[in-house]
């Protein structure tokens, strides 16, 4: 007997990334969108509310659902580890000229994640540039004494954050109640 496919709540059908995520759903029978709704950039409170709805249900909540920007994430936080404090941190960031936030939400999560991974007060620099039609660029500089060492991810489509979702969707379908980051769904 067959699986049943997975029914997907998609948040932000309506924007380009949206659409790419249902454009490649409807060529996955393993995939249905059932319902369509919501948007990205949460306030406090937003995401208050989808802590609370994941004691009930199984949710994965990320900034960004690239595998190989989920991979930049990881290779960040390893990265400040293992150079410490004799390296300096900063990001760049390119996106294309239609994008409204600066930085981005992938840029955001990167600073977290490098300045908790210092321990310190201060704030990693972000520099945010808009334009031509780049998908995004996350670059992660870190400099030291004589040597720097950059760890970049170029989004050439928007299809890598959708098959991305798509795969979130999968991997979440039997698990408990409980807020799942895409670190947990990719077991890094």
């Amino acid at each position: 007997m067959k699986n049943s496919p997975v029914r997907v709540l998609l948040v932000g059908a309506a924007g380009r990334m949206g659409k790419t995520v249902l454009e490649l759903a409807d060529t996955d029978r393993d995939i249905q969108i059932a319902a369509r709704c919501g948007t990205t950039g949460h306030s406090r409170e937003q995401r208050t509310i989808i802590k609370e709805t994941a004691r009930s249900v199984p949710v994965v909540f990320a900034s960004n659902f690239s595998v190989g920007v989920n991979v930049l994430f990881w290779l960040a936080r390893k990265g400040t580890e293992l150079l410490g404090p004799d390296f300096g941190a900063e990001i760049v960031e390119t996106h294309h000229k239609m994008k409204k936030d600066a930085p981005s939400g992938t840029a955001k999560t990167l600073a977290e994640i490098l300045e908790a991974g210092r321990k310190s007060e201060s704030k990693i620099p972000i520099q945010s540039i808009r334009e031509g039609d780049i998908v995004g660029e996350h670059s992660v500089i870190f400099s030291g004494p004589a040597e720097r060492l950059e760890l970049t991810h170029r989004a050439v489509s928007r299809e890598i954050f959708a098959r991305g979702a798509l795969r979130a969707a999968k991997w979440i379908v039997h698990k408990p109640p409980g807020l799942y980051s895409m670190q947990d769904v990719l077991g890094l």
